[in-house]
């Protein structure tokens, strides 16, 4: 009975990132600009390595993918937030809070486990080039791809199921634009040591054995590039993973912004501009970095473009 007096709340209030209305009228115009790029940048990524039939290769799969997954989690996100910003109301449904909770980890924890999957081809790619096409072969992508969703849906699941198990009573208020799994944990009134327990071993394992497996690729990477005695070869080695690595830290950097700095050096503002960062910014940002430094994806999306026109003729 005492469980069942702590009422669910039927409601979060999401206090977001301004509290005066004229701020909210620009913020809202930022953002609704800033996620039109996130959609319809990753969209025309996809498309250009859809209709190019020499982007049909393992790399390319998993920036599809990558793509993919930065529309989902980005969507998961910012509609809501634009709602809120043009009615006022900052209330958000408890199941929507919940289901909020549960997509965003788990395009989070992709994008987390993508980028070590594209770190291993590119390791694969420099290091044991003559091993590269019977490795990376269409059936290892597809079973790394699998893996990394079903990872990220178990991740996600759990959190959430222990989540919907604690109790809240009265205090409501997320400070954030979102539903942030921390923020939700601090209001229950209920024992959230399970909660945190999983938080840092799960939670851990989806975002630090990844990071460790980036981190030795390119140790294996560069210690391949500096022994190629050429110039251009070096130049050219590492050009195809430079894109990929200013996405991992642009994404690490700013979590370990967020979770990983010691809470007396950072401030509540401080926290939302990093999430900003990661949820929002380096999704926008990816399909620049691809298109921007890599000849191959400008071509694909010249191709794009003069088909789009072709047909609007």
């Amino acid at each position: 009975m005492e469980g069942e007096n702590h009422s669910r709340i039927s409601e979060f209030i999401l206090l977001g990132l301004s509290d005066q209305s004229k701020q909210e009228s620009l913020l809202f115009l930022v953002f609704l600009i800033m996620y039109l790029i996130t959609v319809l940048g990753n969209l025309f990524i996809i498309l250009a390595i859809r209709i190019d039939s020499r982007l049909h290769t393992p790399m390319y799969f998993f920036l599809t993918n990558l793509s993919l997954i930065d529309i989902c989690s980005t969507s998961t996100i910012i509609p809501k937030m634009l709602v809120n910003f043009i009615s006022g109301n900052k209330a958000i449904l408890y199941i929507s809070c919940m289901a909020q909770v549960f997509f965003f980890l788990w395009f989070v924890g992709l994008d987390s486990i993508i980028l070590v999957a594209m770190a291993y081809d590119r390791y694969m790619a420099i290091c044991a080039p003559l091993h590269y096409a019977t490795v990376m072969t269409p059936r290892v992508c597809v079973i790394l791809f699998g893996m990394c969703w079903l990872w990220g849906c178990i991740n996600a699941l759990t959190h959430t199921i222990l989540l919907t198990q604690l109790s809240f009573c009265g205090h409501n208020e997320i400070s954030h634009f979102y539903c942030d799994l921390n923020m939700v944990i601090i209001l229950a009134c209920s024992d959230t040591f399970i909660n945190n327990l999983v938080i840092n071993t799960m939670g851990g394992l989806t975002a630090f054995i990844p990071f460790i497996g980036i981190l030795i690729s390119y140790i294996h990477i560069f210690a391949a590039v500096l022994r190629i005695r050429s110039s251009q070869g070096k130049w050219r080695a590492f050009s195809t993973c430079g894109s990929h690595l200013i996405v991992v830290c642009l994404f690490y950097g700013s979590i370990i912004g967020v979770y990983f700095s010691p809470t007396s050096t950072h401030t509540a503002k401080q926290d939302t501009v990093s999430a900003v960062m990661y949820t929002v910014v380096t999704p926008m940002m990816n399909p620049f970095i691809y298109s921007l430094r890599n000849r191959d994806m400008k071509r694909a999306l010249r191709m794009l473009l003069i088909r789009k026109s072709g047909l609007s003729l």
